[in-house]
């Protein structure tokens, strides 16, 4: 595909944004960049420094502590993908836990951490040739974007593959918590005053709750190529 482009990849938690978008990188060529591995990351050094938990968010602390984190991402030969990098550390396996999970909705509301990122992702894409997934992609990040997904599926639905994911991983949870854990960030997501979760209206939708992988990615590779003839 001589025509580079940008593909934005919004939705909801655990639609698969991150898989779609890893398939198409390696399709095409093209860098991946998944921004929610950047908001938690975010988190986990929160968390690390004590700044967030279950009782109390000191919301100010870490806004006077983003100049302190440093993100990266390192492509691994073996893995195939970029793996993310906190201040030099390779923390692409604490940053994809429940815990994480439940607090990352809470930092991404913060207008200075969305600022702090927004700013990197935008200078990640300025030469196209990616595919970016995340929240505010297509609204936000990429408003110009050649082409805006927007991915849905039933919050069971999503509950049910994340809580299989994290039971492979070795994790020991309960399906309920995973689905509680999905409708809370779905809500903040929706909620937030900054930059919240809606789909642009030039996206397309899409509707996953019944489609696999391979019919996922065939049907997103149609729109691209429809896309690459027209411009």
């Amino acid at each position: 595909m001589n025509k580079k482009i940008t593909i934005a990849i919004d939705g909801f938690s655990s639609t698969g944004k991150s898989t779609l978008a890893k398939q198409l990188a390696n399709h095409f060529g093209y860098v991946f960049v998944d921004t929610g591995a950047m908001y938690r990351a975010v988190t986990f050094f929160a968390m690390q420094k004590g700044y967030v938990s279950s009782t109390f968010f000191d919301k100010q602390t870490l806004i006077n502590s983003l100049s302190n984190i440093k993100l990266q991402f390192k492509f691994n030969t073996d893995l195939g993908f970029a793996e993310m990098y906190l201040n030099d550390v390779n923390v692409e396996t604490e940053i994809r836990t429940i815990e994480v999970s439940s607090f990352v909705s809470k930092v991404a509301e913060v207008s200075e951490v969305r600022s702090k990122l927004v700013e990197q992702q935008k200078e990640m894409g300025k030469d196209k040739a990616i595919v970016m997934d995340g929240r505010d992609i297509g609204t936000v990040v990429f408003p110009d974007a050649e082409l805006k997904i927007f991915m849905t599926a039933s919050a069971s639905t999503r509950a049910k593959r994340r809580y299989d994911e994290l039971v492979q991983k070795g994790d020991s949870i309960t399906y309920e918590k995973v689905l509680k854990n999905v409708e809370e960030r779905d809500y903040i997501d929706t909620h937030r005053e900054d930059s919240p979760l809606i789909m642009a209206d030039d996206a397309i939708e899409i509707d996953n709750s019944h489609l696999n992988r391979k019919e996922q990615f065939e049907l997103v590779l149609e729109l691209v190529n429809e896309i690459t003839k027209t411009i």
